[in-house]
């Protein structure tokens, strides 16, 4: 893995709302993260104080780049400023990770819709390409005079990143250094340089397809955007 650089501008996610409740993530690839995060942590008391943090919106707005997350966390001592490095997917990796996309049809619709199909995960496995970090691949950094790496304040930040990533794949993709315009772009070049070949974007019937997958995408932006400000969205989001 290498080291973020040169990469897609960041994204920031406004704060979410309280949440009552499990803090951990609902989809498999959510709880992946999560198991990840649990598993760099010192013990479970930072996990408990971190799960608090998290549930009671006590995390403010996350920023989302290649490689790092960065975000401000409120305890009853003060205001911490939280960064935690994810590594970047390789070139070699990104590569990979592309062509299993392009190797089904539906695989790019279903990240625009939300969905991260386990079979893509396991296709670029098998390529050599991890695409959920391990828990000792994170290392954070805060303000804050805890010995721990990550210490309870990023541990929450984390958490909460796997609420983002629960409702949008992409936010994985980003923090491994391929964001969605990026893979879009990658894959329209690699249809254009295969031509008739049975690529993803053939696959997906084209301009038909690809039309149908952005509106998901767009309809999947707006039920994060209410998610984030605490509003129940509307049926016809779903």
């Amino acid at each position: 893995m290498s080291s973020p650089a040169s990469a897609a501008p960041s994204i920031l996610h406004g704060r979410l709302a309280p949440r009552r409740g499990s803090a951990r993530a609902a989809s498999w690839w959510g709880k992946a993260w999560v198991r990840a995060v649990e598993e760099s942590a010192y013990g479970e008391a930072e996990l408990a104080t971190a799960r608090s943090l998290a549930r009671a919106g006590r995390v403010g707005g996350i920023s989302i780049g290649a490689g790092e997350v960065v975000a401000a966390v409120e305890d009853a001592s003060g205001m911490w400023s939280v960064s935690v490095a994810v590594p970047v997917l390789d070139p070699a990796a990104q590569d990979g990770f592309v062509e299993s996309v392009a190797a089904e049809a539906g695989r790019i619709a279903a990240l625009l819709a939300g969905e991260l199909p386990h079979a893509l995960v396991e296709h670029a496995e098998e390529a050599g390409v991890e695409l959920l970090p391990f828990g000792g691949e994170l290392s954070g950094s805060c303000s804050c005079d805890a010995w721990m790496d990550p210490c309870a304040h990023a541990l929450g930040v984390l958490y909460q990143v796997g609420w983002l990533v629960d409702a949008d794949p992409f936010v994985l993709l980003h923090l491994r250094g391929l964001p969605r315009d990026a893979l879009l772009a990658r894959l329209h070049d690699l249809d254009t340089a295969a031509g008739s070949a049975p690529v993803a974007m053939t696959g997906l019937d084209a301009d038909r397809d690809l039309s149908t997958a952005y509106d998901a995408a767009s309809r999947a932006a707006r039920l994060l955007e209410l998610l984030e400000r605490g509003e129940d969205p509307p049926d016809h989001l779903f």
